[in-house]
């Protein structure tokens, strides 16, 4: 007997029709575009970032805490050159990154050449010498400084340890952008399950999961979270479960309604009389029709898990030093506001705020464009 798919039969025109919607709305297009950059960016920070050593680590002390824009000359000392992958350079950083020395001035004496450190109260820095076999790549001393010393820009200027804040921040996206991802992933495959399961079977599968839900959903999210990381431990991974684990209650709820209400509907009732059993009715006819406002409800949990990520990091419990993080920045720097340098805890905070109001932004446009009343 030659069956048809009962379940959605104007999938297509009704996807045509939300498209079109999504793509009037102004706000919901131009955050999409900004989420898509923000995405490049993180994929390829390291070759965008003017530090490229692992994690943007290059520290120099003499030029702390300088404002957007500072220039000083630095004098590139190459590292010892062992093997590394390129592919892993590219996107993780190097390993052996070049030493870097702010210098203030330099000459060329005795076949050496001879610099003073940076200071910045103006006085006079440390002097030292270098010889020719610091230098491999220059035949003779008078080439070194052609080659090794420049003139560096710090865009956004230096933290309290004198690393490059540009690229830390680009490189901190990343940690953004993963802990949405991964928690939001690990929610809905909680959520979805759990709620499905609840909504369609109901009685006392339906009574034991929603007590679940309830208890779970008692307890403060950032305690809960706090609480799984404690016992997870520190560090990278174990954020983006504590976050995932914590967020799946409000899917689970949304998908439970959704389910009861679709499980009402006649080609359910079709799919059952045709002996379709309980997997592939809920996986291939409710599920599909009761998506909409799950993408929705994902938007904001990205938002709020970014969120949740940052106020972990500013208590110390996310991810870890000296792994950038604009949460981890922002605690760094916080005390700054009162200090006369108040950029250093406002661009990352800017940068959270810019990232979360766009995943709002795009949760606001897809539920205008998935309102079937409109």
């Amino acid at each position: 007997m030659k069956t048809t798919n009962t379940s959605n039969p104007s999938a297509g025109g009704l996807t045509k029709i939300a498209l079109r919607k999504f793509k009037k709305n102004f706000w919901g297009v131009f955050s999409l575009a900004f989420l898509i950059l923000c995405v490049l960016t993180a994929i390829f920070a390291y070759a965008l970032a003017p530090d490229n050593s692992q994690n943007a680590n290059q520290m120099h002390l003499s030029i702390h805490s300088k404002s957007p824009g500072f220039r000083v000359n630095m004098l590139t000392i190459p590292a010892v050159v062992e093997q590394e992958d390129g592919f892993t350079s590219f996107f993780f950083g190097r390993k052996n990154a070049d030493a870097e020395i702010p210098i203030s001035d330099f000459s060329l004496k005795n076949n050496k050449l001879q610099i003073i450190e940076y200071t910045s109260d103006g006085t006079g820095g440390l002097e030292k010498e270098f010889d020719l076999s610091y230098f491999p790549k220059s035949a003779t001393i008078e080439a070194i400084p052609k080659q090794y010393i420049s003139e560096k820009k710090f865009i956004l200027g230096t933290d309290k340890y004198g690393r490059d804040l540009l690229s830390r921040m680009l490189i901190g996206i990343r940690i953004s952008l993963a802990i949405g991802f991964v928690a939001v992933f690990i929610s809905l495959i909680i959520g979805i399950t759990m709620g499905a399961l609840a909504g369609y079977f109901g009685g006392k599968v339906d009574a034991a999961i929603m007590w679940i839900i309830n208890v779970t959903w008692s307890i403060p999210t950032l305690l809960l979270v706090i609480a799984i990381t404690l016992a997870l431990g520190k560090g990278f991974w174990q954020v983006f479960i504590a976050v995932g684990l914590t967020m799946w209650v409000e899917v689970a709820r949304v998908v439970r309604g959704q389910v009861m209400s679709v499980k009402q509907m006649q080609y359910v009732t079709a799919a059952k009389a045709l002996g379709y059993n309980n997997w592939r009715i809920i996986t291939k006819h409710i599920l599909p029709n009761a998506m909409a406002p799950v993408i929705i409800i994902s938007a904001a949990n990205f938002a709020g898990a970014i969120l949740i990520e940052s106020g972990l990091s500013f208590l110390g419990i996310g991810a870890q030093p000296p792994m950038p993080s604009w949460g981890g920045i922002i605690k760094d720097h916080y005390t700054f506001i009162i200090l006369g340098k108040p950029y250093l805890a406002l661009i990352p905070g800017l940068a959270i705020m810019s990232l979360v109001t766009a995943f709002m932004l795009i949760g606001n446009a897809l539920r205008d464009a998935l309102d079937v009343r409109n």
